[in-house]
């Protein structure tokens, strides 16, 4: 029986193939390791996109139709899918032990979110609709195995406006608050979504926040090992909650932090 099912959620216009190399890696630990697709993406190009098709996708995927032991069930999201997985954490208590948000600490409202709708329109007027610049882009900012793993599932493009859309109505502060499993806020360094982390770190009831050095929005592609690790170490913690639960002596979590002090922000190994 595997240690644990993890479910992986890609990003905007990708694929659950950005997830190849943490499938190598997360497999050699006996995990049930399974990655979707969103609608509109990858398998499922020419779909239309929205909250709730999303959500059940993700549902199917970490709860399948078979019998046996339980096992505790991760979720992981990337950007967009981590802001569904959020979604997903607070409308479904229940059906989840713990949540890694990666490369999602920002509110999708205001000027940023205008600003990524302004982009969309201008690289859906481009006569391909964007694919060789999304693919220099992807060749420019990631080494050659990543770049292969982004574009190997194709490249949705043309979900950005209507996901743009249907993500600017999503409150994560607020669902970040409700959800009453373990929750690992996973950002690079450099990255560009990561500007409220503190904020969303405090709106979670049992959080923490990883900050991964030298790596940018796409954590998991730049620095894929300690992304591994990150998700194995919530594993760890899940098995270990599973087992004070079964043995009787209580859940083991962890009195609540001090939000302002902050004492939960770790650091991924260097």
């Amino acid at each position: 029986m595997p240690r644990a099912r993890v479910v992986l959620v890609h990003g905007l216009r990708t694929s659950s193939t950005m997830w190849r190399r943490q499938f190598a890696l997360l497999g050699a630990h006996d995990l049930d390791v399974v990655a979707i697709d969103l609608p509109g993406h990858g398998t499922r190009i020419g779909e239309p996109f929205s909250i709730e098709a999303g959500l059940r996708e993700i549902d199917a995927a970490l709860n399948p139709d078979e019998t046996g032991e339980a096992v505790p069930r991760l979720l992981v999201g990337l950007s967009l899918g981590g802001y569904l997985s959020i979604e997903f954490a607070a409308r479904h208590p229940g059906r989840l032990d713990g949540l890694v948000a990666a490369a999602c600490s920002t509110r999708p409202r205001g000027a940023s979110l205008g600003g990524y709708r302004r982009l969309a329109a201008i690289i859906g007027r481009l006569p391909d609709r964007g694919r060789r610049l999304n693919d220099a882009m992807a060749r420019l900012l990631l080494a050659p195995e990543a770049a292969d793993d982004v574009l190997a599932g194709g490249v949705a493009l043309d979900v950005m406006a209507p996901v743009l859309d249907a993500v600017g109505r999503l409150d994560p502060e607020a669902a970040l608050s409700r959800i009453d499993v373990p929750v690992w806020l996973v950002n690079g360094r450099f990255d560009h979504f990561r500007f409220e982390e503190r904020r969303m770190l405090r709106a979670t009831r049992d959080g923490r926040l990883v900050i991964v050095p030298r790596a940018t929005h796409l954590v998991s592609l730049i620095r894929p090992e300690d992304f591994a690790a990150i998700v194995l170490g919530a594993i760890a913690e899940l098995q270990r909650r599973a087992a004070r639960r079964r043995s009787g002596r209580g859940s083991g979590d962890a009195a609540p932090a001090d939000h302002r002090a902050d004492p939960r922000v770790g650091h991924a190994r260097t």
